[in-house]
Formats: structure tokens, C-alpha cells, sequence
């Protein structure tokens, strides 16, 4: 495949050094479950309906590769990945239509307080608005992690165009538990032990979670 993508790839590659060492886990409850509200003016019911069948993906759905990111909202290498490696794999792969990207859940968790109901949350955008929505979402959860809250939930809420009290309901009431469990079911039928692990075309990426390991990983498939 011809694109140039080394001055791309070095930058994503300067963000931060990445081995192939991520989450395992094992981290602290952090706190009381219970859902603060905060700012925002929500009485929290829980959700009747939630699509446990939705998958967030971006990309070509008939691409030739597909990519699957294993993730725990609560591990700071998954945050890493996502704020500093996944835009350079979706500006040079995914926009393009040569890959299709999938979301799995892989709570460990690091922190069980957070680790499903901000999985629950992100999927709750997910499923009412669209991937993009997701995909926004998970990003800003990503930057507030560490502080998680209601507060910090309803914001990335608002980034992502979705409503918040239908978010922090998700959350309180981990609505997509089951969703998240499954995936994580999956994941370890397929050997994931930490976060984030990604798969090219069913093959993990042996060299951890840097852009470009990942798109040398795509390269070959290409």
C-alpha cells in the first residue's frame, strides 16, 4: 500500500514511550459506587431498554482489516492509547476505509469502582447516538480519568452531543454490564490479560499499543 505515514507516525511516537507492558488490574475499589450528580439536575432512574447488541466501530465495515482495541476506561495506558496513539491509526487507516475499528470492554478492573459504569456510560452514548458519539465520549472520559465523578461523566456527556442525566443513569446503574462482561468473556477465550491489547485481523499486536506498531501491524495485512 502506497501513503506516506512516517512523519504521522513519529509524531504519535513522541507522545509517549510505549512497551509492551500495559493494566493488569488488581487496582483499589476507589470509593463508594454511588453516583454524585452533581451540577447536574438529575433524578436517576434506571434505564428499561439498554441495546446490549451494540458494537461501537468506526470505518469501513467491508474493509480487508479489522482491528479490535481491548480496553479498561480505568487504566491509564488504555487512556494513553486512546488520547495519544488512536488518532494517528484513525486518520491514517480508519477515515480512509481501509480498516474497520471495533470497541471491546475489558474491565479488569484497575479501579472497580469506575471501570463498568464508565464502560456503561460510554456504550448508553453509543446506542443512542451514534458511534461518533462514542468514540467522543471515550475521549473525554479518558481526559477526566483519575477524577471520575457525575460531574466529569455529564460533561464528556455534553462533548459527545448526548444527554447527560441519560448517561449518569447508565452509569449508576451499570446498564451495560452485561455487555461490557461479555466482551471481556470474549477477550480472554482470545488470551487478553491487561489493557489495552489490540488485534489485527484476529492476531495480537505483539509490540504493545504505539501507533506504529499498530500500523506496521496493519501494513502487513494491507
Amino acid at each position: 500500500m502506497e501513503r506516506t505515514r512516517r512523519s504521522l507516525l513519529a509524531a504519535g511516537a513522541t507522545v509517549s514511550v510505549v512497551g509492551v507492558a500495559g493494566c493488569l488490574g488488581g487496582g483499589s475499589d476507589g470509593g463508594e459506587s454511588a453516583i454524585d450528580t452533581g451540577e447536574y439536575d438529575c433524578s436517576l432512574s434506571e434505564p428499561t431498554d439498554p441495546n446490549l447488541d451494540y458494537r461501537p466501530t468506526l470505518g469501513n465495515p467491508d474493509a480487508d482489516v479489522t482491528v479490535q482495541a481491548f480496553e479498561d476506561f480505568t487504566c491509564g495506558h488504555c487512556a494513553t492509547y486512546k488520547l495519544d496513539h488512536f488518532p494517528t491509526i484513525r486518520e491514517e487507516y480508519i477515515d480512509p476505509g481501509d480498516v474497520h475499528y471495533q470497541h471491546w470492554d475489558f474491565p479488569l478492573p484497575v479501579n472497580e469502582t469506575w471501570a463498568v459504569p464508565v464502560a456503561s456510560a460510554a456504550r448508553g452514548v453509543g446506542a443512542r447516538n451514534g458511534d461518533e458519539a462514542f468514540f467522543e465520549f471515550a475521549s473525554a472520559a479518558y481526559e477526566s480519568q483519575g477524577d471520575y465523578s457525575g460531574e466529569a461523566l455529564g460533561a464528556a456527556a455534553e462533548a459527545a452531543g448526548a444527554d447527560p442525566c441519560a448517561v449518569l443513569s447508565d452509569a449508576e446503574f451499570t446498564a451495560y454490564e452485561e455487555a461490557a462482561q461479555s466482551d471481556k468473556s470474549e477477550g480472554e477465550s482470545m488470551g487478553v490479560s491487561g489493557t489495552p491489547t489490540i488485534f489485527v485481523n484476529g492476531s495480537p499486536v505483539e509490540e504493545g499499543y504505539a501507533a506504529e506498531s499498530i500500523a506496521a501491524a496493519i501494513d502487513a495485512e494491507l
